[in-house]
C-alpha cells in the first residue's frame, strides 16, 4: 500500500475509533446529569441533606461525603444495593431505602449511580 494511501486509511480508523469514544460518554453523562437533579432535589433524593460532596450548598455531615464513588464501590450492583435498601448492609444506618420504599424510581437510582461514577 502506498504511503498516502495507508495515511488516509490510519486517519480514517482514528476518527472511527474517536466518533465511538464520543457517542458513547453522551449517554452517560445525559444519565449522569439527570441523576445529579435527582440527587440535590429536595424532593426526591436530597443527597446533600446529609452528605458533603463538591458543588453542593450548604451539605451534611451526617453521611459520609461522596467522593471517590467508583473507586469506594467498584462493583456497580453493591452501589445500586446501598441506594435501594441500606439497611440491608448496615440495620444501624439512617439513610433511608430509596428503592425499597419507592421513594424514587429505579431509573432515578441508576442515574444517581452514573452521576456518583463521576465524583
Amino acid at each position: 500500500m502506498r504511503k498516502t494511501a495507508k495515511t488516509i486509511v490510519t486517519a480514517s480508523a482514528i476518527a472511527v475509533l474517536m466518533g465511538s469514544f464520543v457517542l458513547a460518554p453522551s449517554v452517560a453523562s445525559a444519565d449522569a446529569a439527570a441523576g445529579k437533579k435527582v440527587a440535590e432535589s429536595r424532593k426526591k433524593g436530597n443527597c446533600f441533606a446529609c452528605h458533603a460532596y463538591q458543588g453542593a450548598k450548604l451539605p451534611g455531615n451526617i453521611g459520609p461525603p461522596l467522593v471517590a464513588m467508583k473507586a469506594r464501590f467498584p462493583d456497580r450492583a453493591k452501589l445500586v444495593k446501598q441506594l435501594n435498601d441500606p439497611q440491608s448492609n448496615n440495620p444501624d444506618t439512617m439513610m433511608p431505602p430509596y428503592g425499597k420504599h419507592e421513594i424514587i424510581s429505579q431509573k432515578d437510582i441508576q442515574n444517581v449511580v452514573d452521576w456518583l461514577y463521576t465524583l
